[in-house]
Formats: C-alpha cells, structure tokens, sequence
C-alpha cells in the first residue's frame, strides 16, 4: 500500500493525498479581500494544480464538496464553477452553506480518478 501526501501550507492536512488511482484534494483562495467569485476562481486554479501535481486533471473528477460561507450566494459561485468544469464532466456536487475560516468565502474538496 503506497500512499502519496503533498504537503500544503496548512499544518494539519496535505493539499493532495493519492491512494491507488484515486485523488483527494482540498483548496481555498487564501485571498481574504477577494469577493466570493474571484475566490472560487483562485480556489479553482489551486485544484487544477493540485489535481496536475497528482496525475490527473478535472475532466477526472468523481466528486466535489463545495463549503461557501453564504449559500444565499451560490449562483456566484457556480457562475465561476460551471465554465470551469465545462459542459462534459459533471462530477457529483454538493454545496453547502457553513462557517469557515476568517477571511474565506469557499473551500472545495475533490476526489478524483488519476489521469
């Protein structure tokens, strides 16, 4: 059994953890002045990297957890997530409104087939 950990600047947790053909990812903007739109889209930049330093890329994307702090706002945040992810591979979703913290309107945390 052989499991990859990419460290990240969180103490506490990787940014990339790779089982087998699987990866599990996690991203914020760490951008606390950013509106909701442009930290989904930083966020969403971190993944492509993350997802690209494992192996694979978000046309492999089996499931997706989107954490927003406001869920009144979620069409923002799909305004930003539906062109990235494109019209061919919709992962299961689910967003959820919750506290996060300081300074962070979205955390998203993928599992993801390696390319």
């Amino acid at each position: 059994m052989s499991i990859e950990r990419l460290t990240g600047s969180a103490i506490g947790r990787n940014r990339v953890v790779g089982y087998e053909n699987l990866v599990f990812t996690v991203a914020t903007a760490g951008a606390p002045a950013a509106n909701l739109a442009e930290q989904t889209q930083l966020t969403l930049a971190q993944l492509d990297q993350n997802l690209a330093d494992a192996g694979s890329d978000k046309s492999c994307i089996l499931s997706a957890t989107v954490y927003i702090t406001d869920i009144t706002q979620k069409a923002e945040m799909d305004s930003v997530w539906n062109p990235w992810i494109g019209p061919d591979n919709w992962p299961q979703r689910a967003c959820l409104g919750v506290a996060l913290a300081e300074g962070d309107l979205v955390e998203i945390t993928l599992v993801a087939a390696k390319s």
